[in-house]
């Protein structure tokens, strides 16, 4: 007779692999913007190396996750990796981060400073005006940003944290709601519109995940900003 119980790991060795994990994931993150920043090789974190900075975050990231989950025995699919319901998804996520593009771009920006605000100054200083270093950036944007952040942030931070709750709902809320300070943490807001700059989109990614139970939305929302903001950063405010 086959046993089909399937094993299960204990809440508190769960606690001790996600807090090792969310350690070793946001030192990955680091790494290459401080190795980039430091020894400024080819110009530092501007051009082709944005998109050695998006592919290690990715490949790094993934791996790390992949290992961890494999520790948890889960899978990518436990943390909202499915592909069910793909169009209906693809196109929430396509509203909403059109929606938080145009808030920002014909609102919020033109009438908080333009581009003397430190943030879009930031980004100017990371184009080098080629189309390969624009290219690297949106990979940036969409590879590092829009899919490994959300694997990361959304998706593993939040479904397997709340596994070592008793109560899945308060499990559930409590680690979406950490995962959003911690997240928006990692940007170093300093201003109360630094603030509101990272915590409304970042509020609408988490909750695209919650309600589809899904990474898709999310990610295509985070993704599409970010693209859609390098764009429109380049060709409003670039020289």
């Amino acid at each position: 007779m086959t046993n089909n119980i399937t094993k299960t790991v204990s809440k508190s060795k769960t606690l001790i692999i996600f807090i090792l994990t969310i350690i070793l994931g946001y030192a990955l993150f680091i790494i290459p913007d401080v190795f980039f920043g430091v020894t400024k090789i080819n110009g530092g974190k501007i051009g082709i190396n944005l998109l050695f900075i998006a592919l290690f975050q990715f490949f790094s990231i993934t791996a790390l996750l992949y290992a961890s989950l494999k520790i948890l025995k889960k899978d990518f699919s436990d943390i909202g990796l499915k592909f069910e319901h793909f169009r209906k998804d693809i196109l929430l996520g396509l509203i909403f981060g059109a929606l938080w593009t145009t808030l920002q771009y014909v609102f919020i920006i033109p009438n908080t400073g333009g581009a003397d605000r430190p943030d879009i100054s930031g980004v100017l200083d990371m184009f080098d005006g080629s189309l390969i270093g624009t290219l690297s950036f949106i990979a940036l944007g969409v590879i590092g940003g829009g899919i490994t952040e959300e694997l990361f942030n959304r998706g593993y931070f939040i479904n397997v944290l709340k596994d070592i709750f008793k109560n899945q709902k308060t499990g559930l809320w409590f680690s979406a709601i950490l995962s959003i300070l911690v997240f928006s943490l990692g940007h170093m807001p300093v201003t109360s519109l630094d603030w509101f700059d990272i915590l409304i989109p970042t509020i609408m990614y988490t909750l695209l995940f919650i309600r589809t139970k899904r990474l898709t939305a999310s990610i295509v929302a985070h993704g599409i900003y970010n693209m859609t903001a390098i764009i429109l950063t380049y060709y409003i405010y670039y020289n």
